[in-house]
């Protein structure tokens, strides 16, 4: 699908009906500002919303409020890294979006079979499969509705999600 073609992830989750699913298998993701901020030891005041509140959670509240479920898991090495560890911190945003979060230690994942990407599944008919560099950047998105790929993804999520820890029990 060409670059200009391919839909923004708010039209994705608009468009969803039933289920948003994401897997993330990264230890560290692309340096930012907020990660930047909180490596200097600012931290977010969770009762200011607005402060923190984007329209990524917007979107996601939508969803949640229209009968999605949205689950969101992470496998990750341990001990974490520092990226997770900021990740995790931040997590309560997702959560408080409607989110579902899991958290699997890499180490319990070895006898999963996983795809090679990080992804988004949405409704089981079309994944958006990310391509990172080595230093975690984003260098493109892919979309498929190949049912073998959707039949990998949904699989290898769900044995994710069934041996991962919720969010609020996982600690860094």
């Amino acid at each position: 699908m060409p670059q200009s073609a391919q839909p923004s992830f708010a039209e994705m989750i608009e468009g969803t009906e039933r289920s948003a699913l994401h897997l993330e298998m990264r230890d560290t993701y692309f340096d930012n500002e907020r990660f930047a901020a909180w490596r200097r030891g600012g931290r977010i005041d969770w009762e200011d919303r607005a402060s923190w509140w984007r329209g990524f959670h917007d979107q996601i509240a939508a969803a949640v409020a229209r009968g999605v479920a949205v689950r969101r898991a992470r496998i990750v090495s341990e001990p974490v890294s520092e990226y997770i560890r900021w990740e995790h911190y931040v997590t309560r945003a997702n959560v408080m979006a409607g989110e579902q979060v899991r958290w699997l230690p890499r180490r319990l994942a070895s006898d999963l079979s996983l795809p090679g990407n990080d992804f988004w599944l949405f409704d089981d008919r079309v994944a958006r499969i990310h391509h990172f560099a080595g230093d975690g950047s984003l260098v493109t998105d892919e979309f498929s509705s190949e049912p073998a790929i959707l039949k990998l993804f949904t699989s290898s999520f769900e044995a994710v999600w069934e041996r991962g820890i919720p969010h609020e029990e996982y600690k860094t």
